[in-house]
């Protein structure tokens, strides 16, 4: 089963300070599933509550596809999603913007209604995409490519049912909904969603797995963090302590800094290892839990998983951790297509089968690989050479000064594009960062411009939003 029903009794997920067990949740659940069996699909408002849970268990548990529904959507985009994605109903609070009968969700309710297991091939979820180049798209996921997406991690991972799984991020994205909560109940470890990534909610709930110790079990922690979390615990300095008993941290959806690697493992005893993936892919590459620890690489490809790198005329790119080819992928875990979107699905794919990412990458000779930005975005072509922005962020990330970068490249007159480093920071001198990047990388990946700025546009994700920066594009 994809939910891991028969996992053992006990706290199945606890969202801030209320909980379910897992007789309560699946209970929970399947009234859900009774009243929405037999629809197209149903959007769920992804706030981080019990609520949300319930549906999204209720709705695979009926076969239904759900489409979870960022809860910072503003209105047109959540009208979009609803409309493009053809869900019947909406589970959870009333929304504006939305058009559908309105299902409210209680997590108290129960029921004894049992229904079949849909077919693998049944799709479970509709994500959307962040729309960057248009409209979100909605992305169709399989029940087969869920599963066996984390099935891989489990392994990857050590991962089962004796962790104890700690986040808060958003219920609404591949990071927090599918690992995040649906990976805990595959495997059937607890769940403790603190509703924000707060360092004080990570500690708290660090201190609080060693009352969840059930028949003599040690219970151990699993934390995933992306690297803003993992850098404001690293600030805290007692929050990080308080997770030295943790058996493993993940980051993901961007680089890890070096400097927030090391503030981790001086505080903990363990750097988190890092994973890559997509809506339309899932978590494809993962540095496994009993691999050492490299920071800003994301690991090899899971079981079930292929990769390879391609340049601009889709020749091969050398695996010799260096040359920065397209990441492309391809496997159990890739996603069905574009809802209602042929051409776009067909683009995405190339001729012999492989799923086009869009991401800049390298891969060393073991099969390592780090991402060092989108091929449309972080691409630089500046005198010549190729230069992945990634890189040189990296790099800056581990000047004292800098809290924050990114980097772009700007059209330039004599160098075809130039490297610009936009940058958060106390008392930054942009002259000494220059310096301190040619110091570590080859003369010509250093920035030709410094703009100190006092924050980043970033997604619910953390990702920086590079479009949004001022004169990045033209």
């Amino acid at each position: 089963m994809l939910l891991g029903a028969g996992a053992e009794p006990g706290l199945a997920v606890r969202v801030g300070d209320e909980e379910l067990d897992r007789e309560a949740l699946w209970s929970a659940a399947a009234a859900v599933a009774g009243r929405i069996a037999g629809a197209d699909a149903v959007a769920v408002h992804g706030e981080a509550s019990l609520r949300t849970v319930v549906a999204v268990v209720g709705g695979l548990l009926a076969g239904v596809p759900v489409v979870p529904v960022p809860a910072d959507s503003g209105c047109a985009e959540r009208r979009h999603i609803v409309r493009d994605s053809g869900a019947a109903l909406w589970l959870g609070r009333p929304q504006e913007g939305v058009d559908l009968p309105v299902l409210p969700v209680d997590p108290s309710e129960r029921s004894c209604r049992s229904l079949p297991e849909p077919a693998p091939e049944t799709t479970a979820l509709i994500m959307y995409t962040s729309g960057t180049t248009g409209p979100p798209k909605g992305v169709v996921l399989s029940r087969r490519a869920v599963a066996a997406d984390l099935d891989a991690l489990a392994d990857a991972w050590s991962w089962t049912g004796d962790d104890v799984l700690v986040h808060g991020l958003p219920l609404f994205h591949v990071h927090g909904l599918v690992l995040g909560l649906l990976g805990a109940l595959r495997v059937g470890s607890p769940l403790l969603h603190t509703v924000r990534p707060a360092p004080a909610a990570y500690a708290a709930a660090a201190r609080a797995i060693e009352g969840l110790d059930r028949r003599g079990r040690h219970r151990s922690g699993l934390f995933f963090g992306v690297p803003t979390v993992w850098s404001r615990i690293v600030r805290d300095g007692s929050a990080a302590r308080d997770l030295a008993g943790a058996r493993l941290l993940v980051s993901g959806s961007a680089a890890l800094p070096d400097p927030v690697a090391e503030g981790l493992r001086a505080a903990t005893g363990h750097a988190p290892v890092e994973r890559y993936g997509m809506t339309e892919s899932l978590i494809t590459l993962a540095a496994r839990a009993d691999a050492p620890r490299r920071t800003g690489w994301v690991g090899t490809a899971l079981a079930g998983v292929e990769s390879r790198l391609r340049g601009e005329h889709g020749e091969p790119v050398a695996s010799d951790g260096e040359s920065i080819g397209e990441l492309q992928v391809r496997g159990a875990t890739l996603f069905d297509g574009y809802l209602g979107l042929p051409q776009a699905t067909a683009a995405a794919w190339t001729g012999d089968g492989w799923f086009r990412t869009g991401d800049a990458a390298v891969r060393d000779e073991r099969g390592w690989h780090r991402v060092v930005g989108r091929m449309s975005v972080d691409m630089i072509k500046s005198g010549g050479y190729r230069i992945g922005a990634g890189e040189v962020e990296a790099v800056l990330l581990g000047h004292p000064a800098v809290h924050e970068a990114a980097v772009v490249g700007e059209p330039d007159d004599d160098l075809g594009q130039r490297i610009v480093a936009y940058l958060v920071g106390d008392g930054i001198d942009p002259a000494a960062v220059v310096d301190f990047v040619a110091a570590r990388l080859s003369v010509h990946k250093r920035p030709r411009e410094v703009r100190l700025v006092g924050s980043l546009p970033r997604n619910a994700m953390g990702k920086v939003q590079k479009k949004l920066l001022d004169g990045t594009r033209r």
